[in-house]
């Protein structure tokens, strides 16, 4: 499989989002891209909500992964509100990653947000010397694939139907790096 080639993005600020002012107008508020914080859960829940209205995960599933995979956990946010996540994980031995989840509010898609944390996680596992990340990606879901393909991701291995259960086919995803 082809690597990434290297781009150059902060990791701490780049594209900013829209924030209402006291007169109504909208203004540009730089993001600073972070690793989630217990006092981010009201905010993570509400964009995973957004991102995922038919099947959001429950409170208390990403409680427990904030506690245990915080340090593995971005937001991207504005100092106001958060406006996008991933979540990734890495297999014992160290070979293999797993983008468990990558989710951006309905009005920063679009915006390259789900890029930059994507881009963060490959940064951060190339220099932990991951040979390969995987993700699950809904079939139908044509934008994530498209920037997952992007990013060097290939299907090789296709959809796998009822990966999370009956009628839940999902296209396994693969990037070696």
């Amino acid at each position: 499989m082809t690597a990434l080639p290297e781009e150059r993005f902060p990791s701490r600020r780049s594209r900013t989002g829209p924030s209402l002012c006291h007169d109504g107008a909208f203004v540009e508020r730089p993001l600073t891209m972070r690793e989630v914080t217990e006092d981010d859960l009201p905010e993570l829940v509400r964009v995973d909500q957004e991102a995922f209205p038919d099947d959001p995960y429950p409170y208390f599933v990403l409680r427990q992964l904030c506690d245990l995979h915080g340090d593995c956990l971005l937001v991207l946010e504005d100092g106001k509100s958060l406006h996008g996540y991933v979540l990734y994980v890495t297999t014992r031995d160290g070979y293999r990653s797993w983008i468990v989840s990558l989710g951006v509010t309905r009005d920063q898609r679009g915006r390259g947000l789900g890029r930059r944390l994507m881009l963060e996680v490959l940064r951060r596992l190339r220099g932990e010397d991951v040979r390969e990340v995987r993700l699950t990606v809904e079939p139908a879901n044509a934008a994530a694939i498209m920037l997952y393909r992007s990013l060097g991701f290939s299907s090789d291995e296709g959809v796998r139907h009822d990966y999370f259960g009956p009628g839940e086919d999902r296209l396994i995803m693969t990037l070696g790096l």
